[in-house]
Parts: structure tokens; C-alpha cells; sequence
């Protein structure tokens, strides 16, 4: 008889009824293609793989391979307190199907990766909760599966650009803007907006009534302490009346505003697009604290959640573990990229953590979910951002020094499906940059400084690989020490101090950084004659990557 857990039980719709209930005989059930015999999961109504549409409900073994693991120690589910383990499988059947599970009865420092594990279920309400044990101690341990693409060979797949003419040409980046960035500022969200888009209408000497187009990510909708309310909460305060507008959360990561404002203006439909973000993850949790608000669920991805799995962090860093496992990599190499962050920061009177951070204290600090420790993760903050894309003929009329787009990548190669995706990287990066790549004639040793995406310091990690920076599994010899990524080395990385130090602002303030390097204005942390910037923005969701440079 199935044990039974107080977690809250996962959504049951018809097309998932029977995997929900594969516990009432023990018997675990996978959606199977009739004409290739792959197994597929999410359930599906076609087959990724063949195309086909001829698809079956096929009982499976219950046996799996441990692909990765995390002790998740700061977060807390219902019926799941912490300490608990987050895992992925491979099903012994298909190890192209994983399954993000809880593994149970043992313990985690017992555990290895490549272990066989059997199936276990728990019943949750009217769904059971397929969990995993290490299955007979005597069994060998498999080989870790591979990526359907090899992260060396993604370049192979990048489509060839539709046309010769780019429509980065037509664009730049004429304003930048910022409200204040703080812990929490106890601010209306809607007000650092407003403050952001006025700071960045003034930047490029234009007026409000100049601005035709609005975007933002991710726009209106329950996302809770990421958004003010989207276009139509500053067209409301503002009264723009747009020609065009955007606000969407399945786009090129958080960046992606930008990237569709810069698709709007190069085909005429505005001169002059005002992009924002906005978050207020600290007023919000102290709302949370007092009762005033209730709180959001975090991630609610029906395959994630029933398992605790509610964090970036509980994906990530199965993915980092893996890294180590098959690179050699570990939390030292991490540990470079906090600590230049956090150096970088010291310059910023902007940035939210400052003070100096030493090696010690990286690897000392308390765990979240391993590998990560605090220092691993960004900064929760309030703060607005905002820029300004323009049609390129206007800029000769503006007031700041324009900032060109070189190019951009947006391809998406991997899954989207996280625990489906990339193993040893973060997903949604190799595509990206290898297409960013392919829309230029310039190469990473062009590059003089990166603004690289760290909502933890394993993107960042996955960002210098798939960009070329070093190799695939090089980034341990390169970070050593953190020569490499240091205001005078051959790859200045995150100048402001990143979402590590400065704070958490969803990928616009990397932007904002990297505008104000190639203009020449960041002061202390200027990095000398910064003509070509590369930024990023998100991993895991659809990511965007740009290529900007200081010359027409």
C-alpha cells in the first residue's frame, strides 16, 4: 500500500489522469510513441521525435539511473520540511525521460550519481507522488546519459540567417534609466517604474510625448513581486498612447522587451520604444511577513512542484552538480565569480552588498540547496530599470552617444522543459550564444566586457563556456584565481557587481551596465576603451543574448 503525504497534490487534467494514478497499482506509466517506441514526458499528443501522432499509455520498469541531486535546505514546502532531496532520474527504458522526483529512505551523503533507483509511491490527495530509492546496493553504477546535442556541437544547429540584411542595423540605444535600488525601499513598484522611464526619457533628451512604443517583461498577470503591472500600468499613469507595445513573459529571458522593441522600431512601427523592468522582491516579502499580501507559490510547474522542487536554485543546481561531476569544476570555481562580483560592487555606490567578501567566507556560508551557499544566489531588491530603443536615423539629434547592436542570438536548440533540458549547462545558453555568434563577423576576443547573467553563479559559469570564452568543461583553469574576469583582465565580468552584489534586477540592469561602459560613464569600475559589450539575460526560460559596440 502506497504511503501518504500532506504536500499539496499536483493539478490532475484528463491528459495526466493517468500518470497521477499510475501509484493505486504500483505500476509506473509513461505516454509511449506507437511508431519509434520512444517514451515521452511531459505527455504529449505528438512524438518529438518521429513527429507522430499515434501515441499509447505503456507501463515501465520503475527502474532509473540518478542524474542529479540537491539538498535543499532553505526551502519549505507543505507535508515536505527541509531537509529534503530534490532529484532528477533517467528511466532505465529511455533515459531521454527524466523525471524530477524526491529520493527517499537513505541518506543523501550516501548517495552517488549513476545509482540505480526504483520507484516508490506516496499518495497525495487523489494523486500519487512517484518517489525514488536506491534500488539493490549491489547494482553497478551506469554511465551518466548523454545530451541529445553535444554542448561542443550546438554551432552545427544554428539556423542561417533568414536574410543579409539585420535589423540590428536599424536600432540603438539612445537613454538609460534607473530609480533607486535598495532593500526594502517600501515603495509603490508603479512609482520606481515611473521614476526609471522619466530618468531614461531624459537621458537620450527626448519628452514623454516623443515615446512611441512600450515594452516590458513580463507584463501584466500574477507574477506577484517580478512586475508594477505591465504596459498598461505606466500607459495608464502616463498616458503614452503607443503606436506599438509589448509585455510578455515567454520571450528571450528577461531582456527580451529589448530585443522586440529593437524588431518594432527596425520595421517602422516606432521611432522610439521605452523598455522597463521592475521588481520589489524585498517590499513584497516584508508585506508577506506583516499579513498584508498573501505570498505567491513561486514556480508551479505541475512536474515540479509536487516534489518541492520551487526554485530555480533546485533545477540549477542539479545541473551545476553534474558540471562537476563530468568538468572537474567545483565550488571554489564558483566561489571566483562571487568574488569578483562582489570586488566590482565595492565601485558602485549603487550596489546592495559591498563590503569584501573573501573565499572563506563564500565556502563557509550557509547552504540553500547544494552545491549553492548564499553567495551562490543573487540579491533580492527592489529597483526599475529602463532603456530606450530608437530608430537609428534619429540619434544624430539626441543627446547621449548612441550604443549600436552588433547582433543578437535567440535560437532555441535545447528543450524548454527544464529538468528535460541541457545536463551540464544551464539551459537556453548554448543555443543563444552559438546563434549570437553566427550573426556577426566579430568573435569573443573581440569582446571588452561581459555583463553575463548570474541569478546564480553556475550562469554566469554556463555563459563564459557557451560563448567561447574557453572551452566546454575549461572554465575551472580559466576562473582560477578570478585573473581572468577582473577589471584588468581579459574578460571584465559583471563591472556593477552583478545580480550577486549589486542586486537582483532580472537582467536590465546588466544592460543598463553594459550601455554605460560603452559610453564611458561608469567612473571608477570604467573599463579603458570598452568598444564591444556582450550582455545576457535569463537561462533556464528562453533566453536572449546581445553583442553591442560604441562605433556605427
Amino acid at each position: 500500500m502506497a504511503e501518504t503525504t500532506q504536500r499539496p497534490p499536483p493539478p490532475i487534467t484528463p491528459e495526466t489522469a493517468f500518470y497521477w494514478a499510475s501509484g493505486a497499482d504500483g505500476r509506473l506509466r509513461i505516454t509511449q510513441c506507437r511508431s519509434c517506441a520512444a517514451l515521452i514526458h511531459p505527455p504529449q499528443p505528438a512524438c518529438r521525435y518521429c513527429r507522430g501522432d499515434q501515441l499509447e499509455i505503456s507501463v515501465v520498469s520503475g527502474f532509473a539511473t540518478l542524474i542529479g541531486f540537491t539538498v535543499n535546505e532553505r526551502f519549505a514546502v507543505p507535508g515536505l520540511p527541509a531537509p529534503y532531496v530534490v532529484a532528477q532520474v533517467a528511466l532505465e527504458e529511455d533515459s531521454r525521460v527524466r523525471l524530477t522526483t524526491n529520493v527517499i529512505d537513505c541518506d543523501p551523503a550516501d548517495l552517488v550519481l549513476g545509482q540505480r533507483m526504483e520507484v516508490v509511491f506516496q499518495q497525495a490527495g487523489t494523486a500519487w507522488l512517484p518517489l525514488f530509492r536506491p534500488a539493490d546496493p549491489a547494482s553497478p553504477l551506469a554511465a551518466m546519459p548523454e545530451d541529445p546535442i553535444d554542448p561542443a556541437a550546438v554551432r552545427e544547429h544554428v539556423r542561417p540567417m533568414a536574410s543579409r540584411e539585420k535589423f540590428e542595423d536599424k536600432v540603438a540605444f539612445t537613454g538609460i534609466g534607473r530609480s533607486e535600488i535598495g532593500r526594502r525601499l517600501m515603495a509603490d513598484p508603479l512609482s520606481l517604474t515611473l521614476a526609471a522611464c522619466r530618468a531614461a526619457v531624459a537621458d537620450a533628451g527626448l519628452d514623454l510625448d516623443d515615446i512611441d512604443g512600450l515594452s516590458t517583461y513580463p507584463g501584466s498577470g500574477n507574477f506577484g513581486p517580478f512586475s508594477e503591472g505591465g504596459v498598461t500600468a505606466v500607459e495608464s499613469a502616463l498616458g503614452i498612447r503607443p503606436t506599438w507595445y509589448n509585455g510578455s513573459a515567454e520571450t528571450f529571458g528577461p531582456g527580451g522587451s529589448v530585443i522586440a522593441a529593437m524588431l518594432a522600431v527596425a520595421s517602422g512601427l516606432a521611432r522610439h520604444v521605452l523598455c522597463f523592468r521592475t521588481v520589489w522582491e524585498s517590499t513584497y516579502a516584508e508585506h508577506v511577513r506583516a499579513g498584508a499580501i498573501a505570498p505567491s507559490g513561486g514556480i508551479t510547474d505541475p512536474w515540479l512542484t509536487p516534489f518541492g522542487a520551487v526554485s530555480a536554485a533546485h533545477l540549477l543546481a542539479q545541473t551545476a552538480q553534474r558540471h562537476f561531476h563530468r568538468y572537474g569544476t567545483d565550488r571554489e570555481t564558483l566561489g571566483w565569480i562571487a568574488l569578483n562580483q562582489r570586488a566590482n560592487a565595492a565601485l558602485d555606490p549603487s550596489a546592495i552588498y559591498r563590503d569584501p567578501l573573501t573565499m572563506d567566507e563564500y565556502l563557509s556560508a550557509r547552504t540553500i540547496t547544494t552545491p549553492f551557499g548564499l553567495y551562490d544566489c543573487d540579491v533580492p531588491c527592489d529597483g526599475a530599470v529602463a532603456v530606450i530603443v530608437s530608430a537609428r536615423e534619429t540619434v544624430a539629434d539626441l543627446a547621449q552617444p548612441p550604443v549600436f547592436v552588433e547582433a543578437v542570438g535567440t535560437q532555441i536548440i535545447e528543450r524548454l522543459e527544464w529538468d528535460q533540458s541541457t545536463l551540464t549547462h544551464e539551459p537556453q545558453v548554448l543555443g543563444q550564444a552559438a546563434h549570437l555568434w553566427s550573426r556577426t563577423t566579430l568573435g569573443p576576443d573581440d569582446v571588452d566586457v561581459a555583463e553575463l547573467y548570474d541569478g546564480f553563479t553556475f550562469n554566469c559559469l554556463s555563459w563564459i563556456e557557451a560563448l567561447g570564452f574557453c572551452g566546454i568543461g575549461e572554465a575551472k583553469d580559466f576562473l582560477q584565481g578570478g585573473k581572468n574576469i577582473a577589471r584588468d583582465g581579459v574578460l571584465p565580468l559583471n563591472t556593477h557587481g552583478g545580480q550577486l552584489s549589486h542586486g537582483r534586477t532580472h537582467g536590465m540592469g546588466l544592460i543598463h551596465e553594459a550601455i554605460t561602459q560603452l559610453r564611458g560613464g561608469a567612473g571608477q569600475r570604467q573599463i579603458p576603451a570598452a568598444r564591444v559589450a556582450v550582455v545576457s539575460s535569463g537561462g533556464l526560460t528562453p533566453s536572449g543574448v546581445m553583442l553591442l559596440r560604441a562605433d556605427s
